[in-house]
């Protein structure tokens, strides 16, 4: 089964961190219809944030974020003076002062913004919202330039959680994607967390690299084990130079194969697994006392934009450039280029350049989904007591997929199960359900 699951299951599919997915957003969402959503919103509601800081000191050549190098600083001073006017902007167009419930800094790289400006959007975000104490602020931090200074800011700004980028500490690997970072720069920094309070930390590593072996990663894992992370993520490598030019830097005949790729997936899977991590959905291991263990047990782990979450707020505000926003109506998008962007909200203008709102059908299909993704399965039952009508036409196809995928898939006419050998290929049974993908013309990645 394995070969052939291989070969039929492994084409490209989008991550389905959205549905729809973002190639099916379009420019009929401007910023007048994003504030009229934000308008609407629920103000006894809670909020969650997700500020984009499109910046990097070096591009690493695997990343596939909306990012640029740059060597001065001035760029990023001029940005974050955007980035905290947008904030001003979104929290004038909302339905009264709203309490955050988590904030996500995301990148590119925000462990570029120096201490200053870090108190600052800090300042500036509890002058716009109120940041409860219960509130959970998450960093993406990069080892090779989180100084002391810098982590000391942010541990000022309130983090309560920090994922670093690890990929892989081989060092031929490393020159093959340019990014060169010590297993000790990491450790560094994770003991320096640790000793802030920061109670959660994860590790991404990724497989599927140039150079990469099975024996490179499980040697990778083990390190990272070394140091205790609460979480770890282990990602497929998604190659799409035709979407990111500086992936083409990479020599397409060092990448291992589908098969190799499996391997790579299982066989870190398992290492993590006997020594102690939870696996959660398709990709992210936790220790036992996780948060998101737990919310995986109680059926609330939930998937947007940043992957796997706890985070349950309804509306998701995205800030910068290239950030998306999910709200009750739909999705916004804000324009992908830096200058774009800057120009917009200098104007006063909310800087959306595309979006998509949501059909009573994309909801349903949107939160079937979503349940494929984080939990394997979804009930019929379920969607019907959410959706009411419009889950009736689903159930009638998710019997013809059911019978067409008898080796994948069990139903029973309510719960739709994905059986424990076919879960690495989730997202492509979740496509079977996208109802935008046989129209789409946009490339994806590799699906293992």
């Amino acid at each position: 089964m394995l070969t052939s699951s291989l070969v039929r299951y492994a084409r490209p599919v989008p991550r389905y961190t959205s549905y729809p997915t973002a190639p099916h957003f379009h420019n009929g969402i401007d910023g007048a219809c994003y504030a009229r959503w934000l308008g609407e919103t629920d103000p006894h509601k809670p909020v969650s944030l997700y500020l984009h800081v499109p910046f990097c000191d070096r591009l690493c050549w695997f990343c596939g974020c909306h990012t640029k190098q740059v060597q001065r600083y001035h760029p990023i001073a001029d940005y974050l003076d955007i980035l905290r006017a947008e904030i001003a902007l979104i929290a004038t167009a909302l339905s009264g002062r709203r309490r955050v419930s988590a904030i996500h800094f995301g990148g590119g790289s925000p462990t570029v913004v120096e201490p200053d400006d870090i108190d600052s959007l800090r300042a500036k975000l509890d002058a716009a919202f109120d940041l409860g104490t219960d509130c959970e602020i998450s960093v993406e931090i990069d080892p090779r330039n989180a100084d002391d200074d810098k982590l000391q800011a942010w541990h000022r700004f309130g983090i309560t959680r920090a994922s670093l980028g690890v990929q892989d500490f081989d060092p031929d690997v490393q020159s093959a994607i340019n990014r060169l970072q010590s297993f000790e720069q990491t450790q560094t920094v994770v003991e320096a967390l640790r000793d802030m309070g920061v109670g959660s930390i994860n590790l991404d590593i990724l497989y599927g690299l140039p150079l990469q072996t099975t024996g490179t990663l499980c040697r990778t894992i083990d390190l990272a084990m070394s140091m205790r992370p609460n979480r770890i993520a282990l990602f497929g490598y998604a190659h799409v130079p035709w979407m990111k030019k500086h992936q083409s830097l990479i020599d397409q005949n060092t990448l291992p194969g589908p098969a190799e790729r499996f391997d790579m997936a299982s066989r870190g899977a398992a290492q993590l697994a006997e020594a102690g991590y939870i696996p959660l959905g398709l990709d992210h291991f936790a220790d036992k006392n996780d948060n998101l263990a737990a919310a995986a047990t109680d059926g609330r782990m939930r998937r947007n934009f940043q992957g796997y979450t706890t985070d349950d707020a309804e509306t998701l505000i995205g800030f910068g450039a290239s950030s998306i926003g999910k709200l009750p109506q739909g999705y916004v998008q804000n324009s992908v280029s830096a200058a774009d962007y800057m120009r917009k909200v200098r104007s006063g203008e909310l800087a959306t350049h595309r979006g998509f709102a949501l059909s009573p059908s994309d909801r349903v299909v949107s939160s079937l989904i979503e349940s494929l993704m984080c939990s394997f399965s979804f009930s019929v039952t379920d969607l019907r007591r959410t959706f009411g009508s419009d889950v009736g036409p689903l159930q009638i196809e998710a019997a013809r997929i059911a019978a067409e995928e008898k080796d994948m898939i069990h139903f029973d006419g309510d719960l739709f199960q994905v059986k424990p050998e076919a879960r690495p290929f989730v997202r492509m049974i979740a496509s079977r359900f996208d109802r935008y993908l046989p129209i789409d013309k946009a490339r994806h990645s590799a699906a293992v």
